[in-house]
């Protein structure tokens, strides 16, 4: 296959742009978050496991963006081992949904530190533009011809991403609320980290990984390599994130009304309300995207069942 560099139809085109959008931004962001030398700001004494996330999602997503950008300018698309179509608009999808989260959770995990607000304010605002870089990509991708786009630019493949996506924050969540208890609960242990915590860490690490297999699954085309039928696969696991789901999503709404008992054994001294608070809305969205997932597996099936 000819190899084609540097072609100006491909530097010039909507997606070309968008990217190279996506990298400067991206860049920007995390070049100012890396030149914040504070000694407040560099501690593990405020939310770290959130700072962290901040900034892998910008730097993993810059590299993944260059790549893709790279590869797309120089026509290497059949050397990819993953199907192109499928990966680069799970790319997009997913680094739209990560940096709106990191453009939100950021300035909340450096707050209150005094006289170091204008760098990540500044970080912030380069963290949203990158965010709209991403979705304005996702929706080029969208909009391009059947042929074009794969499964994963679908709603089931974008409800796919969402849940990778609520996967991914809920670990960060879970891990710093059992951060927080520990240090809270110094001298006791593991048993200042209440059972409803661990069992949502569990369901959320349980349902991640079925979302990270099934979109690994149809990126890397095995779907028709797989022992069962991957429809009736991808509905069993939909089905099974529901169940999940519901379960986790009564135990974060029952640490809430808990938090407004400080009496009670499970109150603020194991964890912050706000943690429990986002907990529960991010699992709230992550079930109502299994749910609806799971409305088009049936769909789907009924559909070939009667074909």
């Amino acid at each position: 296959m000819p190899v084609i560099v540097l072609e100006a139809s491909d530097l010039t085109s909507p997606l070309s742009l968008v990217r190279m959008w996506a990298l400067l931004s991206g860049c920007l962001t995390f070049s100012l978050v890396a030149s914040l030398v504070s000694p407040e700001l560099t501690s593990d004494t405020h939310q770290p496991a959130f700072k962290i996330l901040c900034m892998l999602t910008w730097c993993v997503f810059f590299i993944l963006t260059f790549l893709i950008h790279v590869v797309n300018i120089i026509q290497f698309h059949s050397l990819v081992p993953f199907s192109w179509k499928n990966l680069t608009v799970t790319v997009a999808a997913l680094a739209a949904l990560m940096t709106f989260s990191a453009s939100v959770t950021f300035p909340w995990a450096v707050m209150g530190h005094e006289g170091v607000w204008p760098r990540p304010i500044a970080a912030s605002l380069a963290s949203c533009l990158t965010f709209l870089a991403y979705a304005t990509e996702a929706y080029l991708i969208r909009t391009q011809t059947q042929d074009q786009k794969g499964y994963m630019a679908s709603v089931p493949g974008l409800l796919k991403v969402l849940q990778l996506w609520g996967g991914c924050e809920m670990i960060v969540l879970v891990v710093e609320q059992v951060r927080g208890a520990l240090i809270k609960g110094a001298g006791v242990g593991l048993a200042a980290v209440g059972w409803q915590l661990w069992v949502s860490g569990a369901v959320h690490a349980l349902c991640l990984l079925m979302s990270l297999g099934t979109v690994m699954v149809v990126l890397g085309d095995c779907a028709g390599r797989c022992p069962l039928p991957f429809d009736r696969l991808l509905a069993s696991f939909s089905l099974t994130g529901v169940l999940f789901y519901v379960v986790a999503t009564i135990l974060c709404f029952t640490r809430v009304l808990e938090q407004q008992h400080p009496s009670q054994e499970f109150t603020d001294r194991k964890t912050g309300p706000t943690l429990v608070v986002m907990e529960a809305v991010m699992t709230s969205i992550t079930l109502l995207a299994y749910t609806v997932d799971l409305a088009f597996s049936i769909k789907l099936l009924r559909d070939r069942s009667h074909a």
